[in-house]
């Protein structure tokens, strides 16, 4: 293991974040002379506003910047106005759906309320602030910046580009719209550095040659190196990227979805991903996540729950957290209802036991319903439901509440009125 003069290098590497870094060295002095000197470095994260919040899987490097600025350095988050307008073809296989006006202003205000659970905003001189590039996208020449930008990019290396080699290679059409990304998140990277001495850029491994678009141009057009650093993908033990289960998000934001949900996901991760969810998801000091990650059998499950409940604290505070642990605690260790399950209520005095659970968002079609009541995979007050046809009255309140269950693992309550 290496040893870095950088405090924040010497963490990216002991928690697990550092995938890539265009110059290692560099970044690493760089980054100890301003640690030495007081003086914050600034380094920014990119996410273009195609949905209203950020999910789990977004979340890694949004932790690396949050790491950044506990070293004293000053993060800035990037939304995308103008590169939301193209769609970034990294992962894709068809042209990303333009969005209208009113839905990007929504997504954007979505987006500041995700990086402002995570970071800290304000005017101090290591305090986060956002910008959006379609303040210096939207009254750009066209002619100044294909002279002044186009001419800084060969199309050979373009094409030698994995957002680019990769749809090209499964015979998918890349629209010369598409094509240009790289160049908007290359200029991105020199504006920032004009504009506030950027010179870092954070971000996921999928994003490698948008970044290297970028610190290719500071060294072309300004004569200045720029660094790129990039987290791993993060996946589970069976390769799926962390953050969706069977097409469904784990949101940050609160209106997507509740605090028990969000520490429930954290508190059925698998055992093989304790300790590196909770090197990534948490605060925690190394030392102390060294040793939860050794407990084995059933000791293993009071690491998940530090993980859910530290977690849990970061993205939505420690009072929804400790609710979340409480909630958890009475429905899987003291066979009690909690109140603070995720709750629906339908003005109705009666519902299908098919609509009850997609109502619920335990499922997301009737057919669902329908598949894992075959599989006796649905409980009604702890029993299950053999009956797709079934219908849930007001008869089948007990203790006051109806209790709807998908497995072990996932409980709600519902309430007819």
């Amino acid at each position: 293991m290496t040893t870095f003069k950088s405090e924040f290098l010497n963490i990216m590497q002991e928690r697990g974040f550092y995938n890539q870094c265009t110059n290692e060295q560099g970044f690493d002095e760089y980054l100890a002379d301003c640690e030495k000197k007081g003086i914050p470095a600034v380094g920014y994260l990119g996410s273009d506003p195609t949905g209203d919040s950020l999910h789990v899987g977004h979340i890694v490097p949004l932790m690396m910047l949050r790491w950044f600025q506990k070293c004293g350095h000053k993060p800035i988050t990037l939304v995308g106005g103008a590169t939301a307008r193209i769609g970034d073809p990294s992962g894709k296989d068809k042209l990303r759906p333009f969005l209208d006006e009113k839905t990007l202003e929504n997504n954007k205000v979505g987006l500041k309320n995700s990086f402002m659970k995570f970071l800290k905003f304000g005017n101090g001189k290591n305090d986060a602030i956002m910008v959006d590039n379609w303040d210096w996208f939207k009254d750009i020449n066209y002619l100044a910046f294909l002279r002044d930008v186009g001419t800084c990019y060969s199309v050979n290396r373009m094409l030698t580009m994995d957002s680019v080699k990769s749809r090209l290679e499964r015979e998918q059409p890349m629209s010369f719209l598409e094509f240009n990304y790289m160049l908007l998140q290359g200029y991105d990277f020199c504006v920032l550095l004009q504009k506030y001495g950027c010179r870092a850029q954070i971000a996921g491994a999928d994003q490698w040659g948008n970044i290297v678009s970028g610190t290719e141009l500071g060294r072309r057009r300004y004569d200045t190196e720029l660094f790129g650093f990039t987290s791993p993908i993060i996946t589970d033990s069976a390769g799926k990227k962390m953050g969706k289960s069977e097409g469904n998000a784990f949101w940050v934001n609160d209106e997507k979805l509740s605090a028990y949900d969000y520490f429930q996901y954290f508190r059925n991760i698998g055992d093989a991903e304790v300790g590196k969810c909770l090197r990534i998801y948490t605060d925690l000091p190394i030392d102390e996540v060294r040793r939860l990650e050794t407990l084995q059998d059933k000791e293993i499950n009071e690491a998940k729950k530090i993980l859910a409940f530290e977690a849990t604290k970061i993205c939505r505070g420690e009072a929804e957290a400790k609710a979340a642990l409480e909630t958890a605690t009475k429905t899987f260790e003291q066979g009690t209802v909690d109140d603070n399950l995720p709750t629906v209520e339908l003005a109705q005095n009666e519902v299908s036991v098919l609509d009850a659970f997609v109502a619920l968002g335990f499922v997301s079609s009737k057919g669902e319903a329908r598949r894992l009541i075959k599989q006796a995979g649905l409980k009604l007050n702890d029993k299950v439901i053999s009956d797709e046809n079934y219908l849930i009255t007001k008869s089948d309140v007990t203790d006051g509440r109806i209790k709807l269950s998908q497995g072990k693992k996932k409980h709600g309550l519902l309430v007819l009125k």
